[in-house]
């Protein structure tokens, strides 16, 4: 149904206008109780908790027992678990059981936390969500099925398709830029059929709504009087307060007296509200930031407004009720109204206003990005190894059950800092080192588990390396054959080293970039589809014991002076060349930076510079806007951060690595390698791929350091870059009539890339960073900011980024035409994301291999592969009599595992790589043991696929582009499964006992 148009002309007439003559629908407004309860942001876990979070969920059961009509809607999982296994008693557990028995106590998202858009690899939001969901389900039985994203600094295009995929039928976002929440406002389009994959089915796509400019608090703007709006809870008691604020700011309750200036408010916010969209339900949250800790004083005195407005709907024409997200979106599904689709387009970047671009938080905190992709990156290598060990070996020494602790123990860290002021690096000080730590601490587990797998396969009769040496083990947690250099730090410059087998192995030494006293071995090795490959390293013997076996080839280093800047201009005159069998790269020596670019394949030469620059801000907020943890605000154009570049070239055998030294205050650093790897494909990616790590840091205050990349490539200004690493968008570079550079700044969480007509330039990243491009043919990656400023809200939350941390980020850049690089691409971003991993062991013992390597075509992706020790069945009906019956006693299946496959490519991205590709899971999964059978599950486990029934919502324009992935897929339950383009597919896979 369309509505009437009654409600601008309602607010021009008055508030209290009769309307009994109107024959238009009574308009329903639906009170959504909620509190929003940041993991992490000016507080710790342990402080939210003490101070208020725990008064939240006791005062909140409480109340929703005591009357039948009140509702509330929850959250963040993580603190609802902690509330859950370490506050809550057995009689409050029991009337939790029953509120949400009864629909009135609702879970939304279900995640672990709220997690950011932007910054978050898609994998890691799988995960939070998965943790969450799994956990919800085991205990309760329910599946959320709609979202709350509502305070991410932004909005990604990946999320539609996760949402989809878990089950959800509704999503409801907030911060998008205000100019266009404007116009959608106008133009009633806040609600929308949201498709976020060009590729794939309209199943993917989610009904969207975006709050209005109200956003998740409740009635903004009141009077003086009524500063707090609808809160009645005064503000939270943190660790340190004084008794004597218990009671600040708390809003005044209602009484007959006042109770009209409170109706008033909320009725007049209502209209408002109900001019922005197409049907006569009011979705009204009631809540925000640390609310409801004391629920009683809230839903007495809002009961007290309910029933007076709803004594007056006559009059109003409008009604209220207390609901959760589930009733409203019941009610706006009923109505029939033919939606808008929108594409695969996000809502990045967010602007709150003209002068804030919230751009600046894409690189804040950049080593705790740089921890958390790491952290992500060690837990899948652990998963996938602890699944094969439990599948397949005798059970020792390792206690699997300790094993899947320091698993969930990681598994929670990760999950947590994907928290939309963790990653972001929008919270305070204290809060990182809370992040750091739970990383650090899991990251010990995994390693400790991994390190306990390789010695409860040692064989301790065998020989080991002789005094002074040691193992190294090197793990490929991908289900492809990799081929690659790893690189070990030793103490001396003469080694040997030999594979299982005995055998000497291709290896190149040469002086450590960092530790003057060590030295980089590096080692050529191609290890199967999650595999290992054991090595042994040792002291070189004296030249008279020698048995004739080849020593590492020492590298060769060429020093070259330093250039000053003053000399930019004199380039060309003396070039040398590096190059391997893909790449020529020519630095100059009139500047010691790079000139350009051969790529062999195409016999193109593309002219290349790189250099250190920094934006400088304003830090005196009586001058201007300043930059600040969430929002990039440069006071000009970038200027050049050093002074002068010394150059070192370290060429050997196995690797060249060029060495860029940029003095300044304080100095950066470059080094790019080329790697000579076998020929044919087993050293395609190794081969197709420039390396570089930099060194950046302590930055002087005020200063946004920046890697900028110019090229002579005709790129038209236009950039495309990455939604959390799974799909690109096109990026184009628009002016604005304020903060354009800012505000022509986009996330890549993993990849971005400019191109001409012929050439691409492609660039990867270890972690999440800011990226542009500023002018045709360059792009720059953000690395770092230091910030400090006198913004008062800013120093009294202690907010102002003074980081003086070195970071160390990576990116591999590729080079080539479009078809070549489209092919590689992908394969190469997991390359760099899961990097063999490599463990030094000082072991009396030889090591036996798994026979069976696990490989996937090309173009498939293992996304996961993990023993989760869930405890709830597979069978919905089965779980709930469980539950009913009382769970204890129930043991995690070991047997049952959790597999995520990936379809890598876009429908047309390549004519080979992009076709559909079926997959015999049971001959693939045989190296790990007898497949018994093949569940296909929801994206987070907790639905059987042919049992979820999502709503479907009436469109405008049915003949949209649907892709080609929506063919119908084989029977379900078998071992063959077909995967189309840009799929994500999640399976239980059921393994045979011993």
């Amino acid at each position: 149904m369309e509505p009437r148009g009654w409600l601008p002309l309602l607010l021009q007439l008055g508030l209290m206008w009769p309307l009994e003559a109107l024959s238009e629908p009574q308009l329903r407004v639906l009170v959504v109780p909620h509190s929003h309860m940041d993991v992490g942001w000016l507080h710790t876990v342990q402080e939210n908790m003490q101070a208020y979070v725990t008064n939240v969920y006791n005062s909140v059961v409480e109340a929703l027992t005591l009357e039948k009509k009140r509702r509330f809607i929850v959250v963040e999982q993580e603190y609802f678990r902690l509330w859950w296994d370490g506050v809550a008693s057995d009689t409050q557990k029991g009337q939790v059981r029953q509120l949400v028995a009864e629909r009135r106590l609702e879970f939304v998202l279900g995640g672990q936390v709220m997690h950011d858009e932007a910054m978050t690899h898609f994998d890691d939001q799988i995960l939070q969500l998965t943790e969450g969901h799994g956990f919800l389900y085991e205990t309760f039985g329910v599946r959320p099925q709609f979202s709350w994203q509502v305070d991410p600094f932004g909005a990604s295009s990946t999320t539609p398709t996760l949402f989809a995929l878990a089950g959800f039928n509704a999503h409801v976002i907030s911060r998008i830029d205000y100019n266009l929440k404007e116009a959608m406002q106008d133009t009633r389009e806040l609600q929308f059929v949201w498709r976020g994959s060009r590729s794939l089915s309209a199943q993917q796509e989610i009904f969207t709504h975006v709050l209005d400019q109200f956003s998740y608090c409740s009635a903004p703007n009141a009077p003086l009087s009524l500063s707090e709006g609808f809160n009645w809870d005064g503000e939270a008691i943190f660790p340190g307060t004084s008794p004597d604020d218990m009671y600040l700011q708390m809003q005044i309750p209602v009484t007959e007296d006042n109770i009209q200036i409170f109706t008033s408010l909320l009725v007049k916010n209502a209209l408002a509200r109900a001019t922005w969209f197409r049907t006569p339900h009011v979705l009204w949250p009631w809540g925000c930031d640390r609310q409801f800790f004391n629920a009683s004083l809230q839903f007495t005195n809002m009961d007290i407004i309910m029933e007076y407005v709803n004594s007056k709907a006559s009059e109003l024409s409008l009604s209220m009720k207390y609901a959760t997200l589930s009733d409203y979106f019941r009610a706006v599904h009923s109505d029939q109204v033919s939606w808008q689709v929108r594409d695969h387009r996000d809502f990045l970047p967010y602007s709150s206003d003209m002068y804030h671009a919230w751009t600046g938080f894409y690189a804040s905190r950049s080593g705790l990005k740089g921890l958390a992709r790491r952290a992500s990156s060690l837990l899948y290598a652990g998963e996938s190894m602890f699944t094969r060990y439990v599948l397949l070996a005798p059970h020792r020494f390792l206690d699997p059950a300790w094993g899947l602790q320091q698993l969930q123990q990681l598994r929670w860290a990760v999950s947590e800092v994907q928290h939309h002021d963790a990653i972001t690096g929008t919270h305070v000080p204290r809060v990182g080192d809370m992040f750091v730590e739970h990383l650090s601490t899991g990251m010990q587990g995994v390693h400790k588990l991994m390190a306990s797998i390789i010695q409860d396969r040692a064989c301790s009769l065998c020989a080991g390396p002789e005094p002074g040496g040691h193992f190294a083990m090197v793990y490929n947690p991908l289900a492809w054959t990799v081929t690659t250099i790893i690189t070990l730090t030793v103490g001396f410059p003469k080694v040997s080293i030999t594979d299982e087998s005995g055998l000497p192995v291709p290896a190149q030494v040469q002086p450590s970039k960092e530790m003057p006293s060590a030295y980089d071995l590096h080692v050529l090795t191609t290890i199967p589809g999650l595999s290992y490959r054991y090595y042994s390293i040792q002291p070189s013997r004296s030249s008279q014991e020698k048995t004739g076996e080849p020593e590492p080839f020492v590298a060769k280093t060429t020093q070259f002076g330093g250039r000053l800047r003053r000399l930019a201009g004199q380039v060309g005159g003396s070039l040398v060349p590096v190059n391997n069998d893909c790449y020529i790269v020519f630095l100059d020596l009139d500047t010691n930076l790079m000139h350009s670019v051969w790529e062999r394949q195409s016999n193109r030469k593309v002219y290349m510079t790189q250099q250190f620059m920094e934006y400088h801000t304003n830090s005196d907020v009586r001058k201007g806007p300043v930059s600040g943890n969430y929002v990039f605000t440069p006071s000009g154009a970038a200027e050049p951060a050093w002074e002068a570049v010394r150059m070192e070239i370290v060429e050997g055998a196995l690797v060249t690595e060029i060495r860029q030294y940029f003095y300044s205050e304080p100095t950066f650093a470059i080094y790019s390698r080329l790697a000579r790897g076998p020929q044919g494909s087993g050293g395609e990616l190794l081969c197709h791929r420039i390396e570089q790590e930099y060194r950046v840091g302590p930055l002087e205050l005020n200063r946004e350091a920046i890697l900028r990349t110019s090229t002579k490539l005709n790129t038209g200004q236009v950039l495309y870059s990455d939604n959390n690493g799974y799909q690109m968008q096109r990026r184009p570079y628009r002016d604005y009539k304020n903060n354009t550079i800012a505000r022509n700044y986009y996330p890549m969480v993993q990849s971005a890339f400019i191109q001409s007509r012929r050439s691409r330039l492609v660039l990867l990243s270890e972690q999440a960073h800011g990226v542009s491009s500023q002018g045709n043919g360059q792009v720059e990656v953000m690395l770092h900011r230091r910030l400090w400023n006198n913004d008062e809200w800013a120093l009294d939350n202690d907010l102002t980024l003074n980081d003086s941390s070195v970071v160390h980020p990576v990116l591999w850049l590729l080079l080539g035409s479009r078809a070549l690089t489209s092919g590689l691409r992908q394969r190469s971003r997991l390359a760099l994301q899961h990097r063999p991993v490599v463990m030094l062991r000082e072991l009396t013992g030889k090591h036996s291999r798994w026979q069976e390597a696990v490989t996937l075509p090309p173009s498939i992706h293992l996304q996961i592969l993990s023993i989760p020790g869930w405890k709830y069945s597979s069978n919905h009906t089965e779980h709930l009599r469980t539950l009913q019956k009382g769970a204890a006693g129930v043991q995690a299946d070991l047997r049952r595992v959790l597999l995520r496959l990936q379809h890598l490519y876009e429908v047309d991205q390549d004519p080979v790589l992009s076709r559909p590709v079926t997959v015999n899971l049971r001959s693939v999964l045989g190296g790990l043991g007898s497949v018994v059978s093949v569940e296909e599950r929801s994206l987070t486990g907790t639905w059987d696929v042919n049992e979820m029934r999502r709503w479907t919502w009436s469109r405008r324009d049915p003949h949209h582009h649907r892709g080609s992935s929506s063919q119908p897929s084989p029977p379900p339950g078998g071992p063959k499964v077909t995967i189309y383009p840009k799929e994500i597919r999640t399976f239980f896979i059921h393994f045979q006992e011993h």
